[in-house]
This record gives C-alpha cells, sequence and structure tokens, in this order.
C-alpha cells in the first residue's frame, strides 16, 4: 500500500531493519536506521516542544551529513515542511529565501550563523527555535534536542507541504516551489517499479539537499532499506577522488548532471578504478551530448543507463528514456527526455494552444500527481505556469519539445533560450551541441546579448583542456560544417572553467553579466 507520508518511509525501514546502515557521511561515520529515525523523532519532539506546529516551515543551513538527513525526517516528523538553503551561498540570499516563507524555526551549522536574523544570536526575533547542529554522527544536535523524548503524533496527510525548494527567479529574487508528501511520494513510487531497489543497493547522494535531484537519492534510499552515501561539494568538483570514492565505496546507483559525469569521464582516470558494482545510473537536468556519453557508456558497461527529464516544479521527472546499450559512433544528436512517467500525463502546444501533430514543435505541458502545489507566497505567478483544459490542470514547463513514436520527446530547449536573428528562430543548446563535437573542446556554453549594429549577439564560452585552443578561424569553419550560416557564433571566449549555480548547472546570468560589465572588452 502506497503511504501517505515520507517518514513512513524512514519508520517501515527502521522497523524492518534497525541495524542496516542507512548513511555513511563524508567523513565516514555512520547511522543506522534506528539510529536516524530516534534522531528524528529527538528532534520532532524539541520542534513540537518549541512551538512549531503542522504546516510551519523550517529552513535547514546545513552542509552534506547526517545532522542533515535527521533534519528532513525530523522536521517532517513534527509536521513541518523543511526549507534547504545552499551554505554556500551569500547570506543575504539565504536570509531572503528563509524570510520569505517564514520560516518559524531553523535547523543551521554553527559556521552559518550569520544567515540568522539576529546575527549570531541563537535566539532569534520571530523564531521559535535556532537549533545549531554539531557533534558525531550519532548525536548530530546539542543534548537539549535529544532530551525531549518521543514527539506527539501529529496527523498526517499526503496533502500536507514536505519541502520548499527555491529555484532561481527571473527578477532576481528565488521564487519557492511548494511540494507536498503526495507529490513526492508519487515520484518515488514510480521511481521504485522502475529501478528496483533493493536494501544491498549503495546510492550517491552527488545532488545538494536544495535541489531537486536529492529527492530520488535520499527518499528511494530510504524506502528501500538501502545505504545513502552523501558526497561534499569539495568532493564532486574534485573528478579523481570522486572516481575512488565510487569504486572505494562500491556503489551501485549513481544519480548526477550530466556535467559531473563529464568531468569524471575527462579527469577521473576511470578506466583505473573498479566501478563494477555500479547497476544504475541516471542523470539530468542538461543534454548530455552522444560523444562524452558513448565513452561513458563503453566504460561502465555493466550499469543502466537513463535520462530523466523534468523541472523542480514536477517533483524531480516526468518523461524518461532509457539509454541503449551501445550508442552508435556516428550519433550527432542527443538522446531524447523520452516518454511520459506512468504517474504524469503529457500535452504538447502551440503558441495558440493547439495540439501540434507528429513532428512539430510545441510547449511541453504535464499533468498529474506529482505536479506541484505552485510557489510559495506568488499567487500570480502559480496562475500564469498553469493551463485548466477539460477539467484537467496542467503545468507549462517552458520547454520545446516534438514528438517522435519510436523515441518519445524530442528536447529542443527552453522558450526562454529560442532567439530571433535575421528572421531565423534558434535555439542556443544547438549549437552548443555542435560545439560540443569539437574533440578539443571540454565545456560549451551560448549566451545571446544585444547588439546595437546586429540586433542579437551569439557569444561562444568555451573551456580547451589543450595548451593550444583552435584558432577562431577553426571554430567558425567547424561551427560552418555544423550548423547554418545564421547561427554559427559571432565571437568566442575561452575560459579555465565555466560558472555554475550551487546545482551544478552553467550559470548563464553570470556569463551573461561578463559580457554586459565595463570590463568585458
Amino acid at each position: 500500500m502506497t503511504p501517505g507520508h515520507l517518514t513512513e518511509y524512514l519508520e517501515a525501514s527502521a522497523a524492518r531493519h534497525p541495524n542496516r546502515i542507512s548513511v555513511v557521511d563524508p567523513n565516514g561515520g555512520t547511522s543506522t536506521y534506528a539510529e536516524l529515525n530516534a534522531q528524528a523523532d529527538a528532534l520532532a519532539a524539541f520542534l513540537h516542544t518549541s512551538g512549531v506546529k503542522r504546516g510551519d516551515r523550517v529552513g535547514v543551513v546545513l552542509p552534506k551529513s547526517i545532522a542533515a538527513v535527521v533534519s528532513l525526517f525530523g522536521i517532517m516528523k513534527a509536521g513541518a515542511a523543511y526549507v534547504p538553503v545552499d551554505c554556500t551561498a551569500p547570506a543575504t540570499r539565504s536570509q531572503r529565501i528563509l524570510s520569505d516563507c517564514r520560516i518559524r524555526a531553523l535547523v543551521v551549522d554553527s559556521k552559518c550563523l550569520d544567515v540568522v536574523p539576529d546575527g549570531e544570536a541563537v535566539e532569534a526575533p520571530g523564531l521559535a527555535a535556532v537549533i545549531v547542529a554539531g557533534g558525531t554522527a550519532h548525536t548530530p544536535f546539542a543534548a537539549a534536542v535529544k532530551s525531549k523524548g518521543l514527539p506527539p503524533r501529529v496527523a498526517r496527510s499526503s496533502t500536507d507541504l514536505a519541502y520548499i525548494l527555491y529555484t532561481s527567479g527571473s527578477t532576481g529574487m528565488p521564487k519557492g516551489a511548494a511540494i507536498t508528501h503526495g507529490n513526492a511520494l508519487s515520484f518515488i513510487e514510480w521511481s521504485s517499479s522502475v529501478f528496483g531497489p533493493t536494501e544491498e543497493d549503495r546510492f550517491s547522494s552527488h545532488a545538494p539537499f536544495h535541489f531537486d535531484a536529492s529527492v530520488l537519492d535520499v527518499y528511494l534510499t530510504i524506502k528501500h532499506a538501502a545505504t545513502l552515501y552523501l558526497i561534499t561539494e569539495e568532493l564532486g568538483r574534485n573528478p579523481r577522488e570522486l572516481a575512488r570514492f565510487i569504486a572505494a565505496s562500491r556503489l551501485t546507483v549513481w544519480s548526477s548532471t550530466p556535467s559531473a559525469l563529464m568531468m569524471l569521464i575527462r579527469f577521473g582516470d576511470l578506466k583505473a578504478h573498479d566501478a563494477s558494482r555500479l547497476r544504475l545510473v541516471t542523470f539530468g537536468g542538461e543534454v548530455f551530448p552522444p560523444r562524452q556519453l558513448r565513452d561513458l557508456r563503453e566504460i561502465w558497461q555493466g550499469a543502466e543507463f537513463f535520462n530523466l527529464y523534468g523541472p523542480t516544479e514536477i517533483t524531480t521527472a516526468c518523461t524518461f528514456a532509457r539509454i541503449p546499450a551501445t550508442i552508435p559512433a556516428d550519433r550527432e544528436a542527443p538522446y531524447p527526455i523520452g516518454f511520459p512517467c506512468s504517474h504524469c500525463r503529457a500535452l504538447v502546444l502551440d503558441e495558440e494552444r493547439r495540439e501540434v501533430v507528429e513532428g512539430d514543435e510545441g510547449l511541453l505541458y504535464i499533468s498529474g500527481p506529482s505536479v506541484f502545489t505552485g510557489y510559495w507566497n506568488r499567487p500570480a505567478e502559480t496562475a500564469a505556469a498553469f493551463l485548466d483544459r477539460d477539467g484537467v490542470r496542467w503545468y507549462n514547463t517552458g520547454d520545446v519539445v516534438r514528438w517522435n513514436p519510436a523515441e518519445g520527446f524530442v528536447y529542443v530547449g527552453r522558450r526562454d533560450r529560442l532567439i530571433k536573428r535575421r528572421g531565423f528562430r534558434i535555439e542556443l543548446g544547438e549549437i552548443e551541441s555542435a560545439l560540443y563535437l569539437h574533440s578539443q573542446l571540454l565545456e560549451a556554453a551560448v549566451v545571446s546579448v544585444s547588439d546595437p549594429e546586429a540586433g542579437v549577439k551569439i557569444v561562444a564560452f568555451l573551456c580547451c583542456p589543450e595548451r593550444q585552443p583552435p584558432s577562431i578561424v577553426e571554430l567558425k569553419t567547424f561551427c560552418g560544417g555544423k550548423l547554418p550560416a545564421y547561427m554559427v557564433p559571432d565571437q568566442f571566449v575561452f575560459q579555465d572553467k565555466l560558472p555554475r549555480t550551487s546545482t551544478a548547472k552553467v550559470d548563464y546570468q553570470a556569463l551573461k553579466f561578463q559580457l554586459l560589465a565595463p570590463c568585458a572588452g
């Protein structure tokens, strides 16, 4: 029977397998299922006696740790929703997020106390409690938290908020996607049926907890009483050490963005490390260039590969594609995002909101139980994101796709990354895909800016590990052989590395800022 609350996954696994290892933290510390559940109960009891009620929001500003996992479950056991915040982000941004959702309590690392409204004071105005994490895996919180006993049984419903994830807003102010327990459960139950996890699995936890990809890592692991291996941001950015970690930890399930995997391919010396226990690799959030995907597929031959697509608002994934065991050497087009997950329905409409015919491009709309309730305290933006059609509420993903009966949905690009130049419509992601075919280029990101003469200027930012990068003439010639003339970039800029957001995606706004800044030249 499908549970009605994410915390039931932990409680059921703790009852079945109390002594199994649930989480391994970055320092090698461990927590059993019985310990994890007891610590979450203690935190929930403390929050309850501090005045946190069902429906409240509790901020979490912690690095990857057992304390962070305890916090997620403890907050939900108290009937509240957790709001994870990037502990490496500027304090002012974190404060805006925590203020926006009016948190009732805060669980914070001792190194991040500047996000507390009252500076470093542990008692802050408007907060029922500020809990400073520390200690060991077995005592992640202060003694006061552990002395409260079991929490009272709080009423639970699948319609209760489980968490709020903040995504970048076009205005510069992050907006919070409010996800219910029912939303998340529908995705985890689908994942369970497709990926077949067991208690013997060892899951990676590469995504930060403020990124929606972490939902698969954490809850699929806990549901099946498997073991979750936490990966710090520092380790995640060190491909050589990460390759060693995958082998030494004998991971069986890996999930990350393509960017992380491409760094592993290029710099991780993967062939020198035994990752033969890997049986499942999922990726999403970005396009995976076929050449690099082929290289990885040939090294990790024993694993099944899946491309998962879905914005935060649809709880991690709404379509999926199984990658074939052999990728043809002449394939240049990225693999599609595939077919709708069984708990989702898809609709493709043109600008006039008419269904498109097979092969035509249109905006992808999704409905189903995993679609979020709306943006926190943003009724106008929530209303604009949905379309009511024949009594069904459809979420507009903002992504342009076309339908291919053999392979499912083919991703064309973001609506907000489609530009017009010289009367032609251009998807900037298509230019990136062409650049990734160049054997000397490691990374590519393409942006557009206004230009008084050309109207729109296309700039390609490139990373090249070679001492002598290809010349501008070479790049122009190469692009001219892959793209129409109107899509060839006007400018090429080489960098040591591309700027990335806290969720490891290319930071296009930062690249545009480089061009617009006075020193950009």
